[in-house]
């Protein structure tokens, strides 16, 4: 089984998470966020992961560390169920259209965490939550998970959708990239011979 549970606990957070890779999306997430929270079940649900989460942070100094501690949680979540990679395709790519917005996520399960990250929003605040916030989440991911990750906007003119649609292209990419690969499937996707 490709799973693994990870426990965080800080002055600021105390977190824990179950994924499980081969999943089919279900999601049963609780942050005190409710815009994150359903970030999070989107990327579940796009990525055909299950995932549980149970965040319980100092929101009432902001969501800044909640954000960003589930992203470094869930990073070490993905890294721990996916060993040593072997049998994995690596590579995701997905252009994801919604509304107005398109964003196009592309990212390589490569053990070598760096973020690009090309999106703009035009406002500061979706409801209560801080934009800067979508990329503070996604670096702790890549940081954590060991991920190369390029998320870029190509068009898009509402924030709600523009951080919807990251979460969804990168979820599409990532459901790609862990895969299992029929063609390899006892193999380690590179000629290093490790991840």
């Amino acid at each position: 089984m490709r799973t693994a549970t990870i426990t965080r606990k800080t002055n600021e957070t105390a977190i824990e998470i179950t994924v499980t890779l081969d999943g089919t999306g279900r999601h049963d997430n609780q942050t005190g966020v409710g815009f994150f929270d359903h970030m999070l079940d989107q990327l579940a649900r796009h990525a055909l992961i299950d995932l549980t989460i149970r965040c319980d942070g100092d929101l009432h100094i902001d969501d800044h560390h909640s954000v960003e501690d589930v992203g470094i949680a869930l990073g070490q979540a993905l890294t721990q169920a996916l060993g040593d990679k072997r049998g994995i395709r690596r590579y995701g790519s997905f252009h994801l259209a919604m509304d107005d917005a398109l964003i196009r996520a592309a990212l390589d399960l490569s053990g070598r965490p760096y973020l690009v990250w090309d999106v703009e929003f035009p406002t500061q605040k979706i409801g209560s939550f801080d934009t800067e916030l979508v990329r503070e989440f996604f670096q702790a991911l890549s940081t954590h998970g060991g991920i190369t990750l390029h998320v870029t906007k190509l068009a898009g003119i509402n924030s709600h959708h523009i951080a919807e649609a990251a979460f969804k292209a990168v979820a599409r990419a990532l459901r790609e990239a862990v895969e299992p690969d029929p063609r390899q499937s006892d193999a380690i996707p590179s000629t290093k011979g490790t991840l």
